[in-house]
C-alpha cells in the first residue's frame, strides 16, 4: 500500500501533536516549563526557568571535515531510498502518491523555488521535520531566540537540472535532487519566530544560528540518518536522506 500525501500529512499530524503533549508534560513535571504553556512561540517568549542554565553553544571543529559527504556518496541512497527521476512539472503532479508536499512547517521556511518544487519522499521529509524540530529544541535549551530554518532547494525535475546546467557549470547532471531525498538547508539567512504584534525578539548573528544548526546536524548525521555536505558557493548543508 503506497503512503499518499493525505494520508502521511494526517498521521504526521497526529504523531506531531501526540509527541506535543508527552513533551510539553515532561518538561512541566521537570520545572522546565509551565504545563499549560505548550507553545513553541510561548516558551521562547518567556525566561528560562529560575536555576536553569543555558547550555553551551559548542558547533563543530571543522564544517567540511564534520559534513564531508560527496554527491557520489549520496548518490547512493538518493537511488536506493527515492523515486525515480522526475520529468518535469506535470510529471511532479503525477506522482503525488510516492510525494509528499514540504513547503508548509512551523519548523522550517521554504524559499520560493525558482529549480525545483516542494515535494519529497517521505522519508525525507520525516527528516527535514525532525531537523527543524530539533533545531527549535536546542535553540531553546542555549537561550537563544526561536528562528526557523531556510530551505532553498528540493526535488528538482530533470528539466530543472538541464535549465541549472545552463549558468552553474557545478551543477552535476545526475543530481542527487532528482529522487526527492534531497533538500538544502541555508546556514547564512534564518527566519525570525516572533509575534506579528510584537515584542521584537533580540537579534542574533547568523554565525550562532549556524553553530547551533551544525551540532544538529552532526548529530543526525552520526545517528545515521543522513549524508551532509558543506557547500561554500552554495552557502547550504546539502542532505540526503539515509
Amino acid at each position: 500500500m503506497r503512503l499518499t500525501k493525505k494520508s502521511y500529512l494526517q498521521g504526521f499530524i497526529i504523531v506531531t501533536l501526540v509527541l506535543a503533549v508527552v513533551r510539553w508534560t515532561y518538561l512541566a513535571i521537570a520545572g522546565h516549563v509551565p504545563a499549560d504553556k505548550p507553545s513553541a512561540d510561548v516558551r521562547q517568549a518567556k525566561p528560562l526557568p529560575t536555576g536553569f542554565t543555558p547550555h553551551r553553544i559548542l558547533s563543530v571543529p571543522n564544517y567540511k571535515e564534520a559534513f564531508p559527504d560527496t554527491n557520489a556518496v549520496q548518490l547512493v541512497a538518493a537511488q536506493q531510498w527515492g523515486v525515480s527521476p522526475v520529468r518535469n512539472r506535470a510529471d511532479a503532479e503525477a506522482r503525488k502518491k510516492e510525494l509528499v508536499y514540504v513547503a508548509a512547517s512551523p519548523y522550517y521556511h521554504v524559499d520560493p523555488l525558482r529549480l525545483s518544487i516542494p515535494y519529497l519522499v517521505p522519508r525525507a521529509a520525516v527528516l527535514l521535520q525532525d531537523i527543524g524540530e530539533a533545531f527549535f529544541d536546542s535553540l531553546y535549551v542555549k537561550g537563544v531566540p526561536l528562528h526557523r530554518l531556510i530551505v532553498t532547494s528540493v526535488l528538482r525535475t530533470e528539466e530543472d537540472v538541464a535549465r541549472l546546467r545552463t549558468f552553474n557549470g557545478n551543477a552535476t547532471e545526475n543530481s542527487c535532487h532528482l529522487y526527492g531525498t534531497t533538500f538544502d538547508i541555508c546556514y547564512n539567512r534564518y527566519e525570525t519566530v516572533e509575534p506579528p504584534e510584537g515584542p521584537h525578539r533580540r537579534e542574533v548573528r547568523n554565525d550562532t544560528l549556524k553553530f547551533v544548526l551544525s551540532e544538529v546536524l552532526r548529530d543526525m548525521r552520526q545517528q545515521g540518518r543522513c549524508y551532509i555536505k558543506y557547500e561554500v558557493k552554495q552557502g547550504c548543508f546539502h542532505m540526503t536522506v539515509r
